[in-house]
C-alpha cells in the first residue's frame, strides 16, 4: 500500500513530495489492485485535511512538463459547483465581459449536480473547447474570450480515471470540481471562483495559494450559489489577507428576487434559446442584473473598470443592445481555430 493510501486511511496528512511519489507509481501502474479508487474515496470525505488537498494540488502543479503559454491581462472565470442550482450565469458573464473588452478564459466542467455544465451547455451552442495554448490565444486574440479544453489539466487526472475503470469517475464529482479551478495551468492576471458555500472559504483560501501563476479572487454569499446573486449578500475575497469586498442589494442598488428567477432550463430543445435570451437581457430582471454583476467582476479583476455600478450599467446595456448575442454568434460561427500553417509551426521550432 503506498505511502498516500496509509495516510489517508490514518487520517494524517499527506505532504507534496508524497503526492509526487503516488503519480509516479499511478503512471507506472505499480500501485496495489483497488488502490486508485480507494484513495479517490478517501479524499471525498469531508475529514480529510485541507493540507493534504493542498498538497495534492502543489504536486500536480510541480510536475506540469513542457511549454505553458502565458496570457497577460486575461482572467478566468470558473466555479466550484454544487450548491444553488441555477442557469450557466458564469458562461454568460465571461460573454458579457468580453463583449466590454476584457480577456477572458472560461474553464469548467460536465454537470454533477446541474442540469447543464458549462461544457454541455457550449456543446449545444456548438462552441468548441481550446485544444492548444496556441488555439486559446487565437480565438483570445479572435473574440476576447476562449473555452479552454482538458489540455490545461494534469494528464494525471486522465490516468487516474483509466485506472480506476470500470468504475466512472462521476461519484467523485464533487471532490474533483472543488479542486477543479485550482488544476489548470493557466498564467493570467486573475482568476474568479464562486464557492457554493462560505465553509470551502479556509480550504480555497489554501488552495488558491498553490496556484502560482494568476491571482485567485474566491466568491461568496449567503444563499449557497456558486457564483454573485444579485439579489443576495455577496462577499468577494480578493486574496488572502485582504478584507472582502461586500457587495449586497443596499450597495449594488439591485431588484429583489429568489432563486426560481435564475432557475435552469430543464427542456434540451430550450438550453440555446434560454442562454440566448439570457444574453440578450430578456430572460428577466434578476437574471439580466445577476449576470451583470457577475461580469462587472470579471471587467474590475481584468483591471478593464473600477467602480462597480458603472461596470454593472455597461454590462446591462451591452446585453440589452445586441452586443453580446452578436458575440455568442460570433464565437459559433466561427468554429475551431484553424491549424497553423507547416510553416508557421516550423518558425517555432
Amino acid at each position: 500500500m503506498h505511502d498516500a493510501s496509509t495516510a489517508l486511511l490514518a487520517g494524517r496528512p499527506a505532504d507534496t513530495a508524497t503526492w509526487s511519489s503516488f503519480w509516479d507509481h499511478l503512471s507506472a501502474d505499480t500501485l496495489d489492485p483497488g488502490e486508485p479508487a480507494s484513495v479517490l474515496a478517501s479524499l471525498s470525505q469531508d475529514a480529510v485535511a485541507p493540507a493534504t488537498l493542498t498538497s495534492l494540488v502543489r504536486s500536480l502543479h510541480a510536475r506540469r512538463t513542457g511549454p505553458v503559454r502565458a496570457f497577460p491581462g486575461a482572467v478566468n472565470v470558473v466555479g466550484t459547483g454544487g450548491g444553488a442550482s441555477t442557469f450557466n450565469v458564469s458562461t454568460a458573464a465571461a460573454f458579457v465581459a468580453a463583449a466590454l473588452g476584457a480577456r477572458v478564459i472560461k474553464t469548467g466542467s460536465r454537470a454533477y449536480s446541474s442540469t447543464y455544465g458549462s461544457i454541455d451547455l457550449l456543446d449545444r451552442l456548438g462552441i468548441p473547447l481550446t485544444k492548444s495554448y496556441d488555439d486559446t490565444a487565437t480565438s483570445l486574440a479572435r473574440h476576447g474570450i476562449a473555452f479552454a479544453g482538458y489540455f490545461v489539466y494534469p494528464v494525471e487526472l486522465t490516468v487516474l480515471a483509466r485506472r480506476i475503470l470500470p468504475l466512472p469517475m462521476r461519484p467523485y464529482g464533487r471532490l474533483l470540481n472543488t479542486l477543479g479551478p485550482f488544476l489548470p495551468a493557466l498564467p493570467g492576471t486573475r482568476q474568479l471562483t464562486g464557492l457554493s458555500s462560505p465553509r470551502l472559504l479556509p480550504l480555497a483560501h489554501q488552495l488558491a495559494e498553490a496556484v502560482e501563476d494568476r491571482e485567485v479572487w474566491l466568491c461568496t454569499n449567503d444563499i449557497g450559489a456558486d457564483e454573485l446573486i444579485s439579489f443576495a449578500n455577496n462577499v468577494v475575497h480578493r486574496g488572502t489577507g485582504k478584507p472582502g469586498l461586500r457587495l449586497g442589494r443596499r450597495v449594488l442598488n439591485t431588484a429583489a428576487g429568489t432563486l426560481a428567477d435564475l432557475a435552469p432550463v430543464t427542456d434540451p430543445d430550450r438550453v440555446v434559446e434560454h442562454f440566448l435570451d439570457v444574453v440578450s437581457g430578456r430572460a428577466g430582471e434578476v437574471a439580466t442584473q445577476t449576470v451583470a454583476l457577475n461580469a462587472a467582476a470579471l471587467t474590475i479583476a481584468a483591471e478593464r473598470e473600477t467602480d462597480w455600478r458603472t461596470a454593472i450599467a455597461s454590462a446591462t446595456t451591452a446585453m440589452r443592445d445586441g452586443a453580446v448575442r452578436d458575440l455568442v454568434n460570433a464565437v459559433r460561427d466561427a468554429g475551431p481555430a484553424p491549424a497553423p500553417r507547416v510553416s508557421e509551426v516550423a518558425s517555432r521550432g
